[in-house]
């Protein structure tokens, strides 16, 4: 197994005009839209997962010391029913594109098309300790399952972070996956080195945690797709923006020599679209076209796995006979196309939002440089010069515990 690299972690929602200002940043960072690159599709208000009504987002933080004992890692804790995600459970769909990875509990999943908690989000060597505290966490809630047990199959998934981060001395503990939990949030959430994502690299570049959205009209319905990604995967060439391969274009601080795409990605995303398990199992795997429009072709070291799930039917589990409201095949291109757009976007964010970090033994992984990304962009014909100055950054609803 050779995953010495990134990887990705991807929910969809809705996107806007291609100069619309979205910005939930924190800290007065700008988001991909501000720089002026342009995405498809129109995003919900906060072009961000939580924008599906219902979905929190809660971080862990944890940035300390140097040198070989270096700490850049966290947790990043999704709740699709936010409190009541332990009780009320969603229709999910898990797809592997690539098997080198780990996310736990998706073969109950794809037996019983039900997520029974939150998805949890961290690095390679931490999974156990964050599912056994998801599982603690469940426990504390107060009342067993509908089946009238104390039992809980948690999803973790995680990626590679070991390049920056001392992975092996175990630094997430329980008390950093309840502080995740427990402050998860609606509204505009942090972006780049935060949570899981904190350590994470993509295409040779300081990546980590984003999110998109979009909003599609069905019916004369409205509905709404989220993403949020932990990335971390891709190589420094294959790397395109809005089609153009900036990779290529942006120059090196120093020759390099060729690197094998050895990360990964996880791709979460959420819906409020009335969808069954089989449907969100074929969104999930519409993820790894946004992927791709990105320059990940799903190498041998990469773990690329995704998961989709709905909020619609909320009575699902309960009762011994449920009455179901699903969309069609025939109508599902929209939440498709919208799914493929905010991934896309998601991963810009991260990248855009990331900033340089330097971590175990010394290693250095820089930021993109946002005025090259741009140079390279304008002299393709892809750079949108926004009609007005962006507006003030939102600060983040989700918690930000940094080293707790």
């Amino acid at each position: 197994m050779s995953r010495t690299a990134c990887a990705v972690l991807v929910v969809a929602i809705a996107v806007a005009a291609p100069w619309r200002t979205t910005s939930a940043a924190a800290g007065g960072k700008p988001r991909a839209r501000d720089l002026g690159i342009p995405f498809d599709g129109t995003p919900g208000p906060h072009n961000a997962i939580t924008d599906v009504a219902g979905v929190t987002v809660g971080y862990t933080t944890l940035v300390r010391g140097g040198g070989a004992r270096a700490v850049r890692t966290g947790v990043t804790a999704i709740l699709p029913r936010n409190r009541a995600t332990a009780d009320r459970p969603v229709f999910a769909g898990f797809f592997s594109l690539n098997g080198n990875g780990e996310m736990t509990g998706t073969h109950w999943i794809e037996e019983s098309g039900f997520l029974e908690g939150p998805v949890l989000l961290t690095n390679t060597h931490s999974v156990g300790v964050v599912r056994d505290a998801a599982i603690a966490w469940r426990v504390r809630q107060g009342r067993p399952d509908p089946s009238g047990y104390w039992w809980s199959l948690p999803v973790v998934a995680e990626t590679w972070d070991g390049d920056l981060n001392d992975i092996n001395g175990f630094h997430v503990q329980p008390r950093h996956v309840f502080a995740a939990l427990q402050g998860a949030r609606g509204g505009p959430i942090a972006e780049g080195n935060v949570g899981g994502g904190t350590g994470m690299i993509c295409h040779e570049l300081k990546c980590g945690t984003g999110t998109s959205s979009r909003v599609v009209t069905i019916a004369a319905e409205s509905y709404t797709v989220g993403v949020l990604v932990q990335a971390n995967y891709g190589v420094r060439e294959e790397l395109r923006v809005a089609g153009v391969p900036v990779g290529r274009l942006m120059p090196r601080a120093a020759p390099q020599a060729a690197v094998k795409d050895q990360g990964s990605i996880l791709i979460v995303v959420a819906t409020d679209a009335p969808l069954l398990p089989k449907q969100l199992e074929r969104m999930a795997r519409r993820a790894a076209l946004g992927l791709a429009r990105n320059g990940s072709y799903g190498g041998n070291g990469s773990g690329d796995l995704f998961i989709a799930f709905s909020t619609a039917n909320e009575g699902a589990s309960l009762g011994a006979i449920s009455t179901l409201r699903a969309l069609g095949h025939e109508q599902m291109d929209p939440l498709f196309l919208a799914t493929v757009q905010a991934v896309e976007e998601s991963i810009v964010n991260a990248l855009v939002a990331a900033e340089s970090m330097t971590g175990v033994g010394g290693a250095h992984v820089p930021a993109i440089d946002h005025r090259a990304l741009q140079k390279a962009l304008e002299q393709h014909g892809r750079l949108i010069v926004p009609p007005t100055s962006p507006r003030p950054l939102s600060s983040p609803a989700a918690t930000h515990a940094p080293n707790p």
